[in-house]
């Protein structure tokens, strides 16, 4: 039931409001004069206050600063006499949700009222589910206990309060955008945008309109101007994920934005300022790349200032039970199996398996076994998993002949002998990056 504080020097007139609030369903606490208010407001816990703007000693205007001040949460409406209009102006002028003049119309009072209650909620809900969005990407989202794990969440907390540009290395699939995120929940731009660019989903045109932007007919289909990520996220940050496919003009692009701290958008002339912390990810051995020429070694030093590296499951399999009764429980609520576990043999192939995709086959895994898996406790059998080794080779066991999961397992065993590299995954197999990246995101990879 809304609480309703309500302000009035004349009994009559809190006596007529209160009993027409209150058969509303409102929760009422009617105070006669402004000095009797000042310790209800300061105490809070109401969702709305009704003052009286002429009271003396203290008169709605003042009770109306106290209240922006001390419950920024609490909406406010002003009543005023008729030749008091200007003053109502003023008020909503230093935040007063509306005004009613006397003497007021029944309808009009209680349509404002109930106007005021629900921007009041929208505003509590809204705040609400920005904190559990802050919370959903802080650390303890990370779920690890592996001292390697640790070591990166001690970093976190150390680079992300900095607005230092962090480069985040591993293998695909260990979690460098939740990595990411978590640098930005912990930063002081935790407010502002946060937003991912993948560097190796795009073609080269689409890729560098994406991050600058365009203006109305730089290329056939502007059809319009479009801000680019960077614009959209200064204040915030900018996450670009697989920075080692850029070719080499958009690494120069690229370094001559971070340098100089603005943007061009495709076919435009003007500069426009940005101010955004840069966090950057690649699963390709960029050291490796500067010296074949491959990467720009100046940009390298713009983007890791800070490296952080994300060692792949396998060499952390302690952290495989964690994140097991993770991603159960998520799926678990999802499609309504609560209470399933993962039996002991099924633990231990879980826990030797060499995860070519890391967390994210890991993820996709246990969703599979959970939608599939008969029972409550769940056995090797229910865990579809690729081919393991023999001897010191690589192989295929196909359990079916299904052509779609044979070429799973190709591109898991392409990915896991190239350790994780998309590009020379992709040459082996025949495949642009663009396709491969299509086809990892089609089975979980």
């Amino acid at each position: 039931m809304p609480k309703i504080l309500l302000i009035d020097d004349e009994p009559s007139i809190l006596s007529v409001l209160s009993t027409l609030l209150k058969a509303e369903d409102y929760d009422v606490q009617a105070v006669l004069g402004g000095e009797n208010a000042a310790e209800l407001i300061a105490g809070g816990g109401f969702d709305l206050m009704i003052t009286d703007i002429r009271m003396s000693p203290i008169n709605g205007m003042e009770l109306l600063k106290q209240a922006h001040d001390q419950c920024p949460g609490m909406s406010v409406i002003m009543l005023t006499a008729y030749g008091s209009v200007e003053t109502a102006i003023e008020a909503l002028k230093l935040g007063a949700f509306d005004y009613v003049t006397k003497p007021f119309k029944v309808d009009e009072l209680l349509i404002t009222v109930q106007r005021a209650i629900d921007y009041n909620k929208a505003i509590t809900e809204n705040a609400d589910l920005k904190a559990q969005l802050n919370t959903r990407y802080h650390l303890k989202s990370i779920v690890a206990e592996s001292k390697s794990m640790q070591s990166v969440c001690d970093m976190i907390q150390r680079v992300a309060p900095t607005d230092a540009t962090i480069l985040i290395g591993g293998e695909s699939g260990t979690g460098k955008e939740l990595v990411a995120k978590a640098i930005h929940a912990y930063s002081r731009r935790k407010d502002k945008n946060f937003l991912a660019v993948n560097c190796a989903a795009l073609p080269e045109p689409l890729l560098e309109s994406e991050m600058f932007g365009h203006v109305k007919g730089a290329f056939t289909d502007a059809k319009s101007d479009r801000a680019g990520r960077f614009e959209i996220a200064s204040g915030g940050s900018l996450f670009l994920d697989e920075i080692g496919n850029l070719s080499p003009p958009l690494q120069a692009k690229l370094l001559t934005v971070l340098q100089n701290r603005e943007i061009v958008r495709l076919g435009a002339n003007k500069p426009v300022p940005i101010d955004v912390r840069l966090i950057c990810a690649t699963n390709m051995p960029i050291a490796e790349m500067v010296t074949r020429q491959e990467f720009r070694q100046d940009l390298l030093y713009r983007i890791n200032t800070v490296e952080l590296h994300l060692p792949p499951l396998r060499e952390r399999p302690g952290d495989i039970p964690l994140l097991v009764d993770h991603f159960l429980g998520i799926y678990g609520h999802k499609y309504k199996k609560l209470g399933h576990q993962v039996g002991r043999a099924a633990m231990d192939r879980l826990q030797t398996h060499t995860w070519p995709g890391n967390v994210r086959e890991l993820q996709h895994a246990v969703e599979r076994a959970l939608i599939m898996g008969e029972e409550t406790t769940l056995r090797p059998e229910d865990f579809l998993l690729s081919g393991g080794k023999v001897g010191t080779e690589e192989s295929l066991a196909f359990d079916e002949y299904n052509l779609e999961e044979v070429e799973k397992q190709v591109i898991e065993l392409a990915l896991r002998k190239h350790q994780g590299n998309v590009s020379h995954a992709a040459r082996e197999l025949g495949l642009t990056r663009t396709s491969l990246y299509r086809r990892m995101e089609k089975y979980g990879l």
